[in-house]
């Protein structure tokens, strides 16, 4: 009785549809999914970093844009105290020391004021809350910040609130009767 030889034989492994087993081609094939392969877990790798970083650098976004409250209540002190000089001498000189620390703090987590005083009206940075035509200033531009803006590393925080120039309207033409 002859042995069947066939039932001892590994079959080689598939290549692919109409492969004709050419080892160069596998090889070639196999090379360009590795290669795939390493530069999706490169890309992957650079995003997470990417993530982490601005995680990082943003985290304490929610703390700061509370704590400008903060600020703006020690300014509005500042501004109500002013009239009465003599009187809160040493209230103003605390407050303003505060305002002083506090901003020094801010600045250094990353927090910056927005200029908007005097500058073109910018959508992006300022939010109008007002226009007025009582001004000098051109149209356009920020006549009276309410509420200053800030950023946190170079992210918009809180737009400033700003009152407007209002552009000139056109007078309107008398009637002929």
């Amino acid at each position: 009785m002859a042995e069947n030889t066939m039932d001892n034989e590994v079959a080689p492994p598939a290549t692919g549809a109409g492969s004709d087993n050419d080892p160069a081609a596998e090889i070639s094939a196999l090379r360009e999914r590795l290669m795939r392969a390493l530069a999706e877990t490169e890309n992957t790798r650079r995003q997470g970093e990417r993530r982490a970083q601005e995680a990082q650098q943003y985290a304490i976004t929610n703390f700061a844009r509370e704590l400008l409250q903060v600020a703006d209540n020690l300014r509005r002190a500042l501004g109500a105290a002013e009239g009465d000089a003599g009187k809160a001498d040493g209230l103003i000189a605390g407050v303003a020391a505060t305002d002083r620390v506090l901003t020094q703090i801010l600045s250094r987590f990353g927090v910056a004021e927005v200029s908007a005083l005097n500058q073109p009206f910018d959508p992006e940075r300022h939010e109008a809350v007002m226009e007025t035509d009582q001004t000098e200033q051109p149209p356009g531009s920020v006549v009276q910040v309410l509420e200053n803006g800030y950023t946190l590393a170079d992210r918009l925080l809180r737009p400033a609130r700003v009152v407007v120039a209002k552009k000139p309207q056109p007078s309107p033409q008398p009637a002929d009767h």
